[in-house]
């Protein structure tokens, strides 16, 4: 919201490979900004530790999740590790009438379908690691995966990165403050894009011709 008039909302897609930074990096914008919403997605994977249905997903079956998809009630949604994973269309459009802007984490397959799908209210960051060494680290720090899906998490990442150069932003988060920083000045430049600010129109005339 805008103190001159409303402005339409904007999806801020931030991806990276598993564990360089972004969903550390997503709550901490979401915690600087009241006018931001984080994107529940739905999924079909089990909760892990302290997550809570409807705040960290909605947690659903797979056969659930396919009549939703054949209702056409994601605008993306995308396979991982055997996993499905999708964003539902109602809320989204919701939060960018409203004003408010919606937050994404999600890979690189899901912002391509979300920007076919959305077009100019897309804005997307890709956030690298300073080296793979270091991202490897990082997931065995975790502790939330065994071995074996920390190899596998090493092996996606590589194609993950390969697409770095589809997003407007890249970012190498070698400290997390800068690295957060910078997506935020990011988040608030956009805002104030000349076709995110619909109303100035009237607004400057007011201002030319009273």
């Amino acid at each position: 919201m805008n103190e001159i008039g409303n402005r339409r909302g904007l999806c801020f897609v931030l991806s990276s490979p598993s564990g360089a930074g972004k969903t550390t990096i997503s709550r901490i914008i979401l915690e600087k900004n009241k006018d931001i919403a984080m994107s529940i997605s739905y999924t079909t994977r089990a909760p892990r530790p302290l997550e809570k249905d409807g705040e960290d997903y909605f947690f659903t079956s797979k056969e659930s999740f396919r009549k939703m998809v054949d209702n056409d009630e994601f605008l993306e949604y995308a396979e991982v590790f055997g996993h499905f994973y999708g964003t539902p269309r109602k809320f989204v459009e919701e939060q960018l009438k409203s004003g408010k802007d919606v937050l994404f984490d999600i890979d690189w397959q899901g912002t391509q379908q979300l920007t076919e799908k959305m077009g100019e209210d897309i804005v997307s960051v890709f956030i690298l690691p300073p080296s793979m060494a270091e991202l490897q680290k990082r997931l065995e720090q975790r502790a939330q995966d065994a071995e074996d899906v920390v190899q596998k998490r090493m092996k996606k990442a590589s194609r993950e990165i390969s697409h770095w150069n589809e997003y407007d932003y890249v970012i190498v988060n070698n400290e997390l403050e800068i690295a957060t920083e910078t997506v935020q000045r990011i988040l608030e430049a956009e805002r104030l894009k000349r076709y995110r600010q619909p109303y100035l129109e009237n607004f400057v005339q007011d201002l030319l011709f009273n």
